[in-house]
């Protein structure tokens, strides 16, 4: 009789699951859920934290359609081209060169008009590396109409520059904080629930890898290779997983021998499945509340690294490279000042959504 009984509520259960999909009743929120965003909403400078960072990230992703030094659209003789998306050569505009046109060239510009076309822009005609080779005074030139803000020691427009960047460092982040938490949070399941000799052996494990000079690491590492988006992403993440090991330890040191967790060790159930279904969810509290501290940390690790010229390749569009520019020209104070102040508000709005984050799951504060 008591199989019958389990089989009939886990068919119960299904039942239920299924009727939620037919009614589209599945998205909606439990009430612990809804309480946790009511508390989060009641943190206006972190929601409103949120909407600014999400906006200006998306923006951020469609770099090439705010700062380019190719047009959307080029009308010519009554065909459309995109050379946003494509590369045509100088002799489809009735040039001489096979090369790739290039169009803020007056030359190609005035072919184009000859053969009664038009070209729309971006709002910045520059992109990440193009160099302003007309400047109104010698490089680093102020800002001005053109360059909005101002030109760097090479040329490059510093407002691309700043966009482009803001994208790489945001990418950057978000990618490191995601792989660092998946083995962060296993490692941490892994000792917290096994205990024991596992527990203690990997506890001596992360001190002596949590030893190892990372700055020097990456110093030997970029004097052998150049460093990349991946390879430096790797060699962080190599020191960044142990962020979050202590806090998830603790959390399944902590309710492993619970009641429910004997009683489904009791019924048959594996180790990988208390672990991830029963244990997880409630580690993941307090992990969703580090995780934006942990990304304005690794927003901060590769801005350090870039200034210090160990970080990305050079010509990378990237803030710490920004910052290092307006160190080396202080006569041009727009570099410095631009450098910051990405830094600053970028910085500033993930720790108010940190905030946010952090009073919508504490179980103590209830709105009334």
């Amino acid at each position: 009789m008591g199989r019958s009984a389990d089989r009939l509520r886990v068919a119960g259960g299904l039942r239920v699951r299924l009727l939620q999909r037919i009614t589209g009743r599945k998205f909606a929120l439990s009430p612990i859920n809804r309480r946790r965003w009511r508390n989060f909403k009641a943190n206006k400078r972190g929601y409103w934290s949120l909407w600014i960072f999400l906006a200006l990230f998306v923006l951020s992703l469609f770099a090439e359609f705010i700062a380019n030094d190719r047009p959307f659209i080029v009308t010519y003789r009554g065909d459309i081209y995109t050379p946003v998306f494509a590369d045509y050569p100088e002799t489809t505009f009735g040039g001489f060169f096979q090369t790739n046109a290039d169009y803020r060239d007056p030359e190609v510009q005035r072919l184009i008009a000859e053969g009664g076309g038009r070209m729309i822009w971006p709002l910045i005609r520059y992109d990440n590396r193009t160099i302003n080779l007309n400047p109104p005074s010698p490089v680093p030139s102020p800002p001005t109409s053109e360059n909005w803000l101002g030109t760097d020691d090479q040329g490059r427009d510093v407002a691309a520059r700043m966009i482009y960047g803001f994208r790489i460092s945001v990418l950057f982040g978000i990618v490191l904080t995601i792989a660092s938490s998946i083995i962060g949070v296993a490692a941490g399941a892994v000792q917290g629930y096994f205990g024991g000799w596992t527990d203690l052996l990997f506890q001596r494990f992360i001190e002596i890898w949590t030893s190892v000079p990372t700055l020097y690491l990456l110093i030997i590492i970029a004097a052998v290779i150049e460093p990349n988006f991946w390879i430096l992403l790797g060699i962080l993440l190599l020191f960044s997983w142990v962020s979050l090991v202590g806090v998830v330890r603790a959390e399944f040191l902590r309710g492993r021998n619970f009641e429910y967790v004997k009683a489904a060790r009791a019924l048959g159930l594996g180790n990988g499945a208390i672990m991830f279904r029963h244990r997880l969810p409630n580690a993941m509290v307090a992990t969703l509340t580090f995780m934006p501290f942990i990304l304005n940390g690794s927003i901060t690790t590769l801005t350090s690294l870039d200034f210090l010229g160990f970080g990305l390749p050079p010509g990378s569009p990237s803030l710490g490279e920004l910052l290092a520019q307006g160190k080396a020209n202080l006569q041009a104070p727009w570099l410095g000042l631009t450098g910051f102040f990405s830094i600053a508000i970028m910085l500033s709005l993930l720790i108010f959504i940190g905030e946010a984050v952090r009073d919508a799951f504490d179980p103590r504060k209830v709105l009334q």
